[in-house]
């Protein structure tokens, strides 16, 4: 459903006008919508007269601050945004509440070199392929990119035993400051990811013949101390005006 920017802002509108005293919305937010929540969840609360208490983690793996593994051990949260299958994990886990689900954008995989050195032409399959097999080491993230390059990348490339061979998974830490200190020759992550990150140039996304993309979503966890607060930041930041911010960000609107 198409949900209209003034919807949106009517509901915070309400939900401030019946609210007595500001409530904190707890939210999990993992890396690849985290640059447009920055800008939307402040705009939000600033409008609602509500405090957002963020947590950062990734959507899946084993660290202890993956938010399924935090939301596991009884930590609590209002809001989950999430790579949109792991959230489906969740919701049929008895997680997350199935009718809460709002689609907030969809991510590409993009490259950054160390900023002062030559950036490689990828616009094509095969200039990829050979900025790959030309580069000494090759950076990947712990979440849904850096999955699919580990597991499919490199295979739709030809070279999946050359590439895998110098190619690290970086847990924790942004894909684009391993490269920028040096560590690492080239990375790939989500595009709204690699962004923010200084001391890399941006190679581009990943040619469309290769390239996975992975949509983003909202839920609200079925313990959540605050369930109309959180939908009302959900509609927020999945409306029509908020899609500027998604863009600028790096990501891509969701298709309706």
């Amino acid at each position: 459903m198409i949900r209209t920017w003034v919807g949106a802002c009517a509901a915070v509108a309400t939900l401030f006008a019946s609210t007595v005293q500001a409530e904190d919305i707890r939210v999990m937010t993992s890396g690849g919508f985290t640059a447009a929540y920055k800008i939307l969840g402040p705009q939000f609360a600033g409008e609602s007269g509500n405090t957002l208490e963020t947590t950062l983690g990734p959507s899946m793996g084993q660290s202890p601050e993956a938010i399924p593994n935090r939301l596991a051990r009884g930590e609590q949260a209002d809001v989950v945004i999430m790579v949109g299958y792991a959230l489906d994990d969740l919701i049929k886990k008895g997680v997350v509440d199935p009718k809460s689900r709002v689609e907030l954008a969809d991510s590409r995989i993009g490259m950054v070199v160390r900023q002062g050195e030559v950036v490689p032409d990828i616009r094509t399959v095969d200039a990829l392929r050979r900025a790959l097999m030309q580069a000494k080491s090759i950076a990947y993230s712990d979440s849904a990119s850096g999955v699919y390059v580990q597991r499919e990348l490199f295979k739709r490339l030809g070279e999946p035993e050359v590439l895998g061979a110098k190619a690290k998974k970086i847990e924790k830490t942004p894909v684009a400051s391993v490269v920028a200190n040096g560590e690492y020759e080239i990375g790939f992550q989500q595009v709204s990811e690699l962004l923010p990150v200084s001391g890399v140039s941006f190679a581009g996304r990943i040619p469309e013949d290769v390239q996975s993309i992975t949509r983003f979503a909202g839920g609200i966890p079925v313990n959540a101390a605050h369930p109309a607060l959180a939908k009302a930041l959900l509609d927020y930041m999945a409306a029509p005006a908020a899609q500027t911010v998604v863009k600028e960000t790096g990501l891509d609107s969701v298709p309706h």
